[in-house]
């Protein structure tokens, strides 16, 4: 007899596909007419599903109700997203991109990247009571690195393409994939110091000069340098390896376009286990993998087939992540904890978005080739979200919190300190993707609504136009009007307007009219022109057919 199977899984898989499905179909709506980031609209989404409102995803249940559980399942979701968001931020940069480009981003990485640190602890230290200035500047470390997931809502699309230049979204790719990864550094002098100094320096023996000797050891030696020759090795050896391959003729077209995916996977896994820096490292390698710039080019977005997996692969990635955090966010924490009132976060929350980044851009605009106009510099100052990055730092921080304890009870120093990181990260992110989500549509609408009143108020106070109905319709909806025009003067059969629109194949080619160029032979059925070659494209494989 059949019964209803109403376990976690079908529960989890149901909403997430419906919900896939259901964002697919206005998709375009969304993202390209109104400008709305698939990341805010997922974050809604994960909460309109949470234990908060509809429960259908219970997080903590898959943890089996154990906190730590949970912290690790959402730790291991964000190395996941970012290893293959990374890799394929490294695989869009052109050929040589972090040579050529070394002083700019010297430039971000370094001094840029330390006083927003340095802004952002004060902010943290100055609103939150009662927390010592170590504590804030791991908290502050935390928000510092900008998120590339978040970054690709400002680089990718039409917005991008008709406002922001090329080289201005080469330049914010880069730092965003660099600079997450360089978080580490920052983060871990701070933690050090607490573990070495905190506790009136009881806990553990060696005090400053053992952190100090840990940081420059562990964190540079071990996490940032051994992660970028670790990238730099992979991502070159697996370059080497697929032109072989592709020259033997022994790999088809799936496996080479997902071939990138699976090197993020791989360095991923690789790292964790040796305890590198798996998101420099991923990074790095998608850089190492593409520096003679022949993978880029040969998986184009023009190009028909490729187009659609990196895109597709990021989209749901980000789409689960998001939904995974609206689920996850601790919401309740923000009205009732122990650390930081709510109308101090708020403000902690404001003034970080105002003040962690675009000080400090605007700042350093004049040696950054890609900020010379005053404009630019805003925008890029303004467009530095925070969002998997510091999620990722933050449970980074409770793990090493955690290893501060005394017989599964936490160091008095620090009791409150996984508290305060929780809180206040997760406040900054959702701010973060809030405001960077809703800044695009806001400010098309700032633009666009004062316009349309002035041309409507002009149009009120012309008193020949007042009772003109028809010449206000032209005004307004002017193909409409002219379409209603070409309609009547046609006769029945031919009221369709020729209009010289491509009609497209399925598989992307157009099909030429008879009319347009198409050739015919001794009256028999026109024969399709030929296709011009794609562009920079080398590779066939074994299964694909050219006429």
């Amino acid at each position: 007899m059949p019964t209803l199977a109403l376990t976690d899984f079908n529960i989890v898989v149901s909403v997430l596909g419906g919900w896939i499905s259901l964002f697919g179909l206005v998709s375009y709506l969304l993202k390209e007419n109104f400008y709305l980031s698939e990341a805010l609209i997922s974050l809604l989404a994960g909460v309109a599903f949470s234990p908060h409102a509809a429960n259908l995803i219970r997080p903590i249940e898959y943890a089996q109700g154990i906190e730590t559980n949970l912290n690790s399942i959402t730790l291991a979701f964000s190395r996941l997203v970012l290893g293959v968001q990374l890799v394929l931020a490294g695989v869009q940069l052109p050929s040589r991109y972090l040579r050529k480009e070394w002083k700019p981003l010297s430039l971000l990485v370094g001094p840029v990247m330390t006083i927003m640190w340095l802004l952002t602890s004060l902010l943290v230290w100055a609103l939150v009571p009662n927390l010592p200035f170590l504590h804030a500047l791991a908290i502050g470390a935390c928000v510092t690195p900008t998120d590339p997931v978040l970054s690709n809502v400002i680089v990718k699309g039409r917005f991008a393409d008709h406002n922001v230049p090329k080289e201005l979204q080469k330049i914010i790719i880069a730092e965003s994939g660099a600079n997450d990864g360089l978080g580490y550094p920052f983060l871990f002098f701070a933690l050090y110091l607490i573990k070495y100094t905190g506790d009136g320096g009881v806990s553990a023996a060696g005090g400053a000069a053992t952190a100090m000797g840990l940081w420059f050891g562990e964190t540079w030696g071990y996490t940032i340098i051994l992660s970028v020759v670790y990238g730099a090795v992979v991502g070159w050896v697996a370059k080497d390896l697929l032109h072989y391959a592709e020259t033997h003729k022994w790999v088809d077209r799936e496996s080479f376009l997902v071939f990138a995916i699976s090197l993020a996977l791989f360095i991923t896994g690789t790292c964790g286990m040796i305890g590198s820096d798996d998101v420099l490292a991923c990074f790095i390698a998608g850089n190492a993998f593409t520096w003679d710039d022949w993978f880029r080019l040969e998986t184009l977005d023009e190009l028909p087939r490729s187009s659609s997996l990196q895109p597709t692969i990021d989209m749901l990635l980000n789409v689960s992540i998001f939904m995974w955090y609206g689920a996850v966010c601790p919401w309740e924490k923000f009205m009732t904890n122990d650390v930081v009132p709510l109308y101090r976060l708020v403000a902690l929350g404001i003034l970080i978005l105002l003040l962690r980044r675009p000080p400090v851009i605007l700042g350093a605009h004049r040696w950054i080739p890609q900020t010379e106009d005053l404009r630019q510099a805003i925008f890029m100052g303004f467009f530095g979200p925070v969002g998997v990055s510091g999620v990722f730092y933050l449970y980074i921080t409770l793990e090493f919190i955690e290893s501060l304890g005394h017989d599964g009870s936490p160091r008095e120093d620090v009791a409150h300190l996984g508290e305060a990181t929780t809180v206040i990260v997760w406040f900054v992110a959702v701010c973060s993707v809030v405001v960077h989500g809703l800044s695009v549509p806001l400010g098309k609408l700032g633009f666009w609504f004062p316009r349309t009143l002035s041309r409507t108020l002009t149009l009120d106070n012309d008193q020949d136009s007042r009772f003109r109905i028809r010449e206000r319709v032209s005004n307004a909806f002017p193909v409409l009007s002219a379409s209603r025009s070409r309609s009547r003067n046609a006769s029945p059969r031919h009221s369709v307007p020729n209009v010289n629109l491509p009609v497209h194949r399925i598989g992307g080619s157009v099909i030429r009219a008879v009319g347009a160029g198409a050739e015919t032979q001794g009256g028999s059925e026109p024969r399709r022109p030929e296709t011009p070659p794609l562009p920079s494209r080398t590779i066939r494989f074994p299964d694909e057919h050219v006429d």
